[in-house]
């Protein structure tokens, strides 16, 4: 092996990942120096996170191409189990741990302190102890995981991580629910556990800590490596890593229309502030939008901006969110809603970006998919028109172009684009003046991304409105007629799109003057 391979504790060699239509990573190469902090950054859908879950195996071996290696030797990780035996612990946004039990049940959960048969609860409350000072969260051991706040959750999710004896930390955007002081203690963490011989590998959206904290950036875009930038050979800018993740050739993918004209207000949102009650924190503060009618205004932001949030506050489909102040107005007119029918009365719909757990019944089929939101319009007395439900669901199917035999298809058959497509029949026939799309084409090949952008401009052109919140900066640019930028549950930007562009659009997303 020689001296220099043992400088890397991990490679990941030509590692090909794919989904059914989605080719996620392609030939990516991944190098990590022994105890260096590595950051892994990129658009949403970049591959981040299925590249760490290669790592991890969380997609074992044999579901992936190309070679881990790790310590000088080639892996097979079949399960996390094997990761974790290695000493590589993944810790997730949605933390992994269990709010009934003591911090110190979570710590050792799965990998008890054992005297013969049974738990030595005393020694486990110990080294429980020793844990928590390590990651210096200054409290009682016995704490129930649900009275924690999100940041000492995080904590105990690495005092557990240390408990098995990690070497290689991995961090999926562990500052994206934190507050400021919460963040800063965590990146100060990390380099306290560098000093001990921990690598960490973050992925992080938040330049500024990327750029305060690694030593090493790797940029994946489209699922592929970019490129590594060391710190210590050149100075890392944030305006570097925007061009890096963000500059690649643009293929027409965004069909033509005719140029936008204005018509009038028909949504207008003032000053809206939400409060999530649970976490009792502000999610959005003081949000003002318009929509015109025939306009489609794309709204960016990367995770955790709060743009679904907004988006569900005003559909009226947030149990555990408090509006603490603000007014909607469709065409005009001031209405309350409170609930998602109250919406689809005022004239406004909403299409998840979670098809499969909110937004379709996947045991069901195309034509029971496509008329439940309105079933009203088919009912005669107490009695649904059933001729009269097969033409609507048919004519639909055929106007969205939805690849399937018949409407008596069950929607968990069909592929992501089409499972999409019957997701907007749904709403189109409840016919809204406002359509609000979450993620359109998330996780959907090109060829039906392109049919749903035409179908979009076909609803504008007959006089409805659409906000698409996406995630890819190319889709935002390529469909909107003007846009908003969401950071951090407030609005950082409009632009129009003929004046916008992808590095404007990513330095008003990550507040970067």
């Amino acid at each position: 092996m020689g001296e220099r391979m043992s400088d890397y504790i991990l490679e990941m060699r030509n590692i090909v990942k794919e989904f059914p239509g989605v080719k996620a990573l392609s030939n990516v190469n991944f190098k990590v120096k022994r105890g260096e902090i590595h950051c892994l950054v990129g658009e949403n859908g970049a591959g981040k996170s299925t590249l760490m879950k290669v790592l991890s195996g969380v997609y074992p071996f044999g579901t992936y191409g190309g070679d881990i290696v790790y310590n000088g030797d080639i892996v097979q990780f079949k399960s996390i189990a094997d990761s974790e035996t290695a000493g590589i612990a993944i810790i997730y946004q949605e933390l992994a741990l269990i709010p009934e039990l003591s911090v110190y049940e979570n710590i050792y959960f799965g990998h008890e302190i054992m005297e013969g048969r049974l738990i030595n609860w005393n020694q486990t409350i110990v080294e429980a102890s020793k844990m928590l000072k390590k990651v210096r969260l200054n409290i009682n051991p016995s704490t129930k995981i649900k009275d924690l706040g999100v940041g000492n959750r995080q904590l105990v999710e690495i005092a557990k991580a240390l408990s098995k004896n990690v070497k290689l930390l991995i961090l999926d955007e562990p500052t994206a629910a934190l507050n400021e002081d919460d963040s800063a203690n965590l990146l100060d963490l990390l380099r306290e556990l560098k000093e001990q011989g921990v690598t960490s590998i973050m992925i992080s959206h938040k330049l500024k800590e990327i750029v305060s904290i690694a030593d090493t950036v790797t940029v994946l875009r489209d699922g592929s490596t970019i490129c590594s930038i060391d710190a210590k050979e050149q100075t890392i800018t944030e305006q570097d890593i925007i061009k890096y993740m963000v500059g690649r050739e643009i293929e027409n993918i965004y069909p033509k229309r005719e140029k936008y004209q204005g018509g009038e207000v028909c949504l207008e949102v003032k000053n809206w502030t939400v409060t999530d009650q649970e976490a009792g924190r502000e999610i959005l503060h003081d949000v003002n939008i318009k929509v015109r009618k025939g306009e489609i205004v794309g709204i960016a932001g990367l995770m955790g901006a709060g743009r679904t949030e907004f988006a569900l506050s005003i559909f009226g489909n947030t149990p555990g969110y408090k509006i603490s102040s603000g007014q909607v107005f469709v065409d005009g007119k001031e209405k309350q809603l409170k609930h998602p029918r109250e919406a689809m009365d005022a004239g406004i719909a909403y299409v998840t970006e979670d098809r499969k757990g909110n937004g379709l019944v996947l045991i069901q089929d195309i034509k029971y998919n496509t008329t439940i939101a309105n079933l009203d319009k088919l009912t005669e007395g107490l009695v649904i028109n059933e001729n009269e439900e097969i033409t609507v669901a048919n004519d639909l199917k055929k106007s969205i172009g939805i690849k399937a035999p018949s409407i008596k298809q069950y929607v968990g058959n069909l592929s992501g684009g089409n499972q999409q497509k019957v997701s907007l029949a749904k709403w189109l026939f409840v016919g809204p003046k406002v359509l609000i799309l979450d993620e359109p084409t998330r996780g959907i090949d090109v060829g039906a991304k392109f049919e749903i952008y035409s179908l979009m401009n076909r609803l504008v052109e007959e006089g409805m409105s659409i906000i698409m919140i996406s995630s890819e900066l190319l889709e935002v640019l390529g469909m909107s007629d003007r846009i908003y930028v969401m950071s951090e549950g407030t609005i950082t930007g409009e632009v129009l799109a003929e004046e916008a562009t992808e590095q404007k659009i990513m330095a008003m997303a990550t507040r970067v003057k």
